[in-house]
């Protein structure tokens, strides 16, 4: 796919998300360019349920195909972030303050790329952690690979 046709899609999924009062947690295209799996993630204040999934799903279905957007075999799947949910923009850094989470960032800071420890913030694009076993650190929005809630059962 060009750079046009995901401009393309993720306005229709951004769309549909907002006019049925939903956030638009991140949406992804996994696989191979024949048969790949478009993800979106939804959420709402007290989680998303099934009816929320499927009418995402079936108005953004219908409106890729009215569109003639996407010109080869592909799965829509639509479900909410889960209880480890990912961090991919700033707000999500602000917004989950306070929480544990892991990191990974695509280069070394402070010796090392991988990072567990309880989310501080972001600050003029650094994201603060107090880190396990490494106290506050500080990471660039822009060098973060992966983030996610981590969850302690």
């Amino acid at each position: 796919m060009n750079d046009l046709d995901r401009e393309a899609l993720c306005e229709i999924i951004e769309r549909v998300v907002a006019r049925e009062g939903l956030e638009l947690v991140h949406w992804e295209m996994a696989g191979p360019r024949n048969n790949f799996v478009l993800r979106i993630y939804i959420d709402k204040p007290g989680g998303v349920d099934h009816g929320d999934c499927e009418r995402v799903s079936n108005q953004v279905g219908t409106l890729f195909d009215i569109e003639e957007l996407i010109d080869a075999h592909y799965t829509l799947e639509v479900s909410s972030p889960g209880i480890e949910r990912g961090l991919y923009k700033p707000a999500d850094y602000e917004r989950f303050a306070g929480s544990r989470i892991r990191l990974r960032s695509s280069e070394p800071v402070e010796g090392q790329r991988n990072f567990r420890g309880k989310l501080l913030g972001i600050e003029n694009d650094l994201v603060q952690i107090e880190a396990d076993g490494l106290g506050r650190v500080e990471i660039p929005y822009e060098k973060i690979a992966k983030a996610n809630i981590e969850f302690v059962f």
